[in-house]
């Protein structure tokens, strides 16, 4: 494990979150000539509540980090979706400019000490054991971080500021951050269980999720393969939610029956372990996410997929995304303006659908006839796999632009709003 190191006085750069967001962040930063200081309250390498998959377009930005091939992790060749009595086994999207053909797994606990130890090698001081709680504002401006040590309160003064804390984010909510629980957000479990399908090509979706009692909940049920090295499969259950309709769902035992119910299929032995849950901002619901001279990325932004819990990639996209605007003069309209431009038409459609699908009986609906067509499903996994990217001009993409622009367009709150 590693040991705190000391804690400096002031730094130029202060990345909080030692996730894949930060550390990606602070290798990025340190790279380009940057003073920095990646800061975690955990002591690595540490677990984290995730799927642990990477899509694609994850994978797109280990290989831009230059940690492509850095992981033990399966090569995934696409997702086995599964659902009332049916099965489709759907590729990923050919390689393009953009995005490789496969993706992969990697645990939590393996994947960002790899990153944080990147952000090291390029320079990056690390301080852990050390929470973030609070900051100083002059003049608009962060210029000092309070933390909590374990010889008792201090300070880091700064001059920019990266926040990248997760989903909770205890110092972006110091910072006027605040979460509005009116679009969908996510609420999941996952586990590990030993299989021997461990090295599979191919990521487990079942989009029939349902519990003990043979009743369908609003969710859907993931087993994704660990690789050979770790003997293990990440197993997981989620259930999407808002405000008006939120997800009433007891984890623990449907995470244990949907175990058993993939003994067979995934040759699972022994119980569920490591069982951790999580609740999820998504489709950046969040307001306040960048001052003149701080952001926040990653998952403290609500960067995160509405349909299926994704972040990952958003998490390594948004930090690359705020160390070239690192030295802009005031980022406080800047960021926002710069996720609406990314993200806004892809959240707003998402979060939309999202929300229509907490409604129980419209799964079967539109689950039944969706997972017959092979065309169908090959949408499902480029917009699950947040694979559509500007440049492309096909009816899907432009299919998917169009939702965008009309769901925003009657968004009470937009995204980053």
């Amino acid at each position: 494990m590693s040991a705190p190191s000391q804690i400096p006085a002031r730094t130029e750069v202060l990345v909080v979150g030692a996730g894949p967001g930060g550390s990606a962040a602070a290798a990025a930063a340190a790279g380009a000539g940057h003073e920095v200081t990646l800061l975690d309250a955990a002591v690595f390498p540490r677990d984290k509540t995730c799927g642990d998959g990477l899509t694609p377009r994850a994978i797109a930005e280990l290989d831009a980090l230059g940690l492509g091939d850095a992981f033990t992790g399966p090569r995934i060749e696409g997702l086995d979706l599964q659902g009332w009595g049916r099965r489709q086994q759907v590729r990923w999207p050919q390689a393009s400019d953009h995005f490789p053909d496969y993706g992969s797994a990697v645990a939590r606990t393996e994947l960002d000490d790899r990153i944080r130890r990147h952000a090291l090698d390029a320079g990056a001081a690390m301080v852990s054991g050390v929470k973030a709680v609070g900051a100083t504002i002059i003049g608009g401006k962060v210029t000092a971080v309070q933390i909590n040590t374990a010889e008792g309160p201090a300070q880091i003064e700064v001059e920019k500021l990266i926040v990248a804390d997760g989903v909770k984010s205890a110092l972006g909510t110091s910072l006027g951050r605040s979460w509005h629980r009116g679009t969908a957000y996510g609420v999941a479990a996952r586990a590990y269980v030993e299989s021997g399908r461990c090295d599979d090509r191919w990521m487990g979706s079942h989009l029939e999720l349902r519990d003990g009692a043979g009743a369908l909940l609003p969710g859907y049920g993931w087993v994704f393969p660990l690789g050979a090295e770790s003997g293990l499969v990440n197993i997981g259950v989620g259930a999407l939610a808002t405000e008006k309709r939120p997800a009433h769902m007891a984890l623990r035992p449907i995470i244990e029956h949907y175990t058993n119910s993939q003994r067979d299929d995934w040759q699972l032995t022994g119980p569920p372990v490591r069982i951790a849950s999580a609740l999820l901002p998504m489709g950046g619901a969040v307001s306040n996410v960048a001052g003149a001279n701080w952001v926040l990325i990653g998952d403290a932004a609500a960067c995160v997929n509405p349909l299926n819990g994704e972040g990952i990639d958003y998490a390594l996209e948004t930090a690359r995304f705020a160390v070239e605007v690192l030295g802009e003069k005031d980022l406080s309209g800047l960021w926002p303006d710069l996720l609406r431009a990314r993200y806004s038409l892809a959240f707003s459609a998402a979060r939309r659908l999202a929300a229509v699908l907490t409604v129980p009986k419209v799964v079967p609906v539109l689950g039944r006839p969706g997972i017959r067509s092979a065309a169908l499903m090959s949408m499902v996994v480029r917009v699950m796999g947040n694979l559509i990217t500007e440049d492309d001009t096909d009816l899907i993409a432009r299919a998917w632009r169009t939702a965008g622009i009309v769901s925003s367009k009657i968004d009470t709150r937009p995204p980053f709003s």
